[in-house]
């Protein structure tokens, strides 16, 4: 059986209050916000998915402290007529708060769906796109948009669908604005996995950028999913 990777370590605190999204076999699961840090100062404000189970007949209010363990989901959704890709932390379990470990950490492994798209920003900045198609349980996959920059983005480009790759780096969310058909625009948030550091499987090639994961703070306005 392939190796399949798909880690997730979130800390921070709640915003809002959680609401009941749906319910499976006789079980609840909420979704909040978690407002998790960034070493920069700035904060991504994340989507939580989290089942009943783990609550333990608790329930979180805006601004409790949270750290959980578990994986990056997808689903797709019909929003206005049209499918639309929503990404999700999904909890597995609630750990315990630990302020010296780091808020924010992904580990992926999985299989490239989409070309990479590469390209560079009016200021000369590189980036790359890459779509990652990772399996879980009962035949079903998780496809996560990735974004990477500088000689990971070159890296990337050199890529092919199916190739397999493993990486680490954080969830992110970013704002950004979509004009409409009728001129209108609109404010919208992107959530995307920050790629700290990239190989390639067969161990013949790896980059990364560890300055700029430590910094944490990178915005690609370059990217605007529907």
């Amino acid at each position: 059986m392939e190796n399949v990777i798909n880690t997730l370590h979130l800390s921070g605190k709640v915003i809002g209050t959680p609401v009941v999204g749906h319910e499976a076999f006789g079980e609840k699961f909420y979704y909040l916000t978690l407002g998790v840090p960034r070493l920069s100062g700035a904060m991504d404000h994340l989507p939580v998915t989290l089942s009943e189970r783990l609550l333990d007949g608790a329930m979180l209010k805006d601004g409790d402290e949270l750290a959980i363990e578990g994986q990056v989901r997808s689903y797709n959704k019909i929003i206005e007529g049209a499918g639309r890709l929503l990404i999700t932390a999904f909890a597995q379990k609630i750990v315990e708060l630990d302020e010296r470990e780091n808020p924010n950490q992904i580990q992926l492994t999985g299989t490239l769906c989409k070309a990479p798209a590469y390209r560079t920003t009016p200021f000369g900045r590189e980036i790359a796109d890459m779509m990652l198609a990772v399996n879980r349980a009962y035949g079903k996959s998780d496809y996560i948009p990735c974004i990477t920059w500088g000689r990971s983005a070159r890296f990337a480009a050199k890529l092919c669908v199916g190739d397999r790759i493993t990486l680490t780096g954080r969830l992110q969310s970013r704002a950004y604005q979509k004009q409409m058909p009728d001129g209108t625009v609109v404010e919208k948030t992107a959530y995307e996995v920050s790629v700290g550091h990239l190989e390639l499987i067969d161990g013949e090639s790896a980059i990364s950028d560890p300055a700029q994961a430590a910094r944490g703070d990178f915005q690609a306005n370059a990217m605007m999913p529907q």
